[in-house]
């Protein structure tokens, strides 16, 4: 593993797209056809970069920062064709939803054993946290709803509760071991073409985890929860760029002493999964390492306070295990000088956002000329609008105005002098939404947050990407040293 902006490291150009958004499926983008696809437009783009969101499972609402997860994969994300030839399936049914039962039960009954032995071999080396998510799935079928509103045995993960549902529910716990199977497969497949490619992957990690999650239900005491299983204390942020009042976000917030007792295992073995997943790993919400916003459960954001995490200790741990970490920071938000220390004592890449840079003054550090080589520089995140949104939305005339001082008044519209500005910056990694190459307005951002309706269903179409924008593309990597 390597850093993304150590010594020797190449300079890059990416573009971030989460599997979702890709053409192919019904309901969202999958592992199949269209994902190698794109892996051929990064490439001929002169792109060696592609930046995902968190692969997980994810709730009613497809946020991929709440899954039920921290582990597994979604299997929303499973491409049926991928298996059309296995010799054990019969004839496919016509309902996509039919597809994955109806395939485990042929694997089943007639997978020859050296594929019965691949399968076994999976779940006995992922069974630290495949066993607990397997059983987890099968008795929230079993029972709906979150875990804390199961029956209290289950709840409370009492041993005779949980050998009974092992055994009532054992098809259902080896079909969603199955079907974690199938997904690092075909992930795997999508990574092992994108490295031959010359493509690395980019991952994201939340810092928090859900709450309905089967990490917390299986290891509720190393978070902050009461007897019932409900979070004393919740993770948010303060007021900030996003929210004038603040962000709730209802994670229950760790017991960082007994994870540190434990010389930080679970946290270990969580990177160790994403580290599997991806070549590197950006860390959604970094600062909450060097210190969290503390809600009391229930009340506004704006009732929090900062509380000190972990810090130093927890990356020295990780490195003594794992070696040196291809992580990037999330630093974005409230950022205060030890929150940058302890980035830089661990020689992590931050993020600068171009959106951010044009509403201050010279030293607001998102401009251009205020970036430093170990950085990942974006017009904007999954979290902004698209630039074209930005400039036709967000933009009072005087920021309008700044930004075309700055630019050197371009004739190009936007988002490419934005664009422009991302592919000449010094940072080493630069990376761009797709939603900004295909220049699409606000009606196509991602996500917009402090909200909950709508986000995260943008997908793009082949017959969107116009002619010659390939050439265009590695044209300008190759203008600005990222080929």
């Amino acid at each position: 593993m390597t850093s993304p902006t150590g010594s020797g490291a190449q300079r890059r150009a990416g573009v971030l797209l989460h599997p979702t958004s890709l053409p192919g499926g019904t309901a969202g983008g999958t592992l199949g056809a269209d994902a190698f696809h794109f892996v051929d437009f990064l490439r001929n783009a002169g792109f060696s970069v592609w930046q995902t969101l968190p692969l997980g499972p994810t709730h009613e609402d497809r946020s991929p920062y709440q899954c039920l997860s921290a582990h597994a994969g979604n299997p929303d994300l499973l491409d049926p064709e991928r298996l059309a030839d296995a010799e054990w399936l019969h004839a496919a049914p016509a309902a996509r939803a039919d597809f994955w039962p109806a395939a485990f039960a042929d694997f089943q009954r007639d997978a020859d054993d050296a594929t019965h032995q691949d399968f076994r071999a999976f779940a006995a080396e992922q069974a630290y946290w495949l066993d607990d998510f397997a059983l987890f799935m099968a008795i929230r079928e079993e029972h709906g709803g979150p875990w804390w509103q199961w029956p209290a045995p289950l709840r409370d993960r009492a041993p005779q509760a949980l050998a009974d549902a092992h055994q009532r529910c054992a098809e259902a716990v080896d079909y969603h071991r199955f079907l974690q199977w199938q997904f690092f497969r075909q992930w795997a497949a999508v990574k092992a073409y994108a490295n031959e490619c010359g493509i690395v992957l980019f991952g994201d990690m939340p810092i928090f985890v859900a709450h309905d999650s089967s990490e917390v239900w299986a290891h509720r005491e190393l978070f902050a929860l009461d007897e019932e299983g409900q979070p004393e204390t919740v993770a948010g942020v303060p007021p900030d760029y996003f929210s004038e009042t603040g962000q709730y976000w209802g994670n229950p917030h760790y017991r960082w002493d007994r994870i540190a007792a434990d010389g930080y295992r679970w946290w270990i073995d969580r990177l160790r999964t994403q580290l599997t997943l991806f070549d590197w790993v950006r860390i959604d919400h970094f600062r909450g390492f060097e210190a969290f916003w503390e809600i009391p459960a229930g009340e506004y954001a704006t009732e929090g306070r900062w509380v000190p995490g972990p810090g130093a200790d927890f990356f020295h741990a990780v490195e003594a295990e794992l070696g040196q970490l291809p992580l990037v920071a999330e630093d974005l938000g409230v950022i205060t000088p030890e929150v940058n220390a302890l980035r830089d004592q661990f020689d992590l890449p931050g993020m600068k956002i171009l959106q951010f840079g044009f509403d201050s003054d010279a030293d607001n550090p998102y401009l251009p000329h205020n970036h430093r080589r170990r950085a990942v520089v974006y017009t904007g995140t999954h979290d902004n609008n698209t630039t074209v949104g930005w400039w036709q939305e967000d933009c009072p005339d005087w920021v309008r105005e700044r930004v075309r001082d700055y630019l050197g008044h371009p004739g190009e519209p936007m988002p490419w002098p934005l664009i422009r500005a991302a592919l000449a910056s010094v940072a080493q990694i630069a990376v761009v939404p797709m939603q900004d190459l295909l220049a699409l307005g606000a009606d196509s951002r991602m996500n917009e947050p402090a909200t909950v309706e709508g986000n995260w269903r943008w997908r793009f179409r082949w017959v969107d990407i116009p002619d010659g924008l390939g050439d265009r593309l590695r044209h300008w990597n190759a203008l600005y040293g990222r080929a």
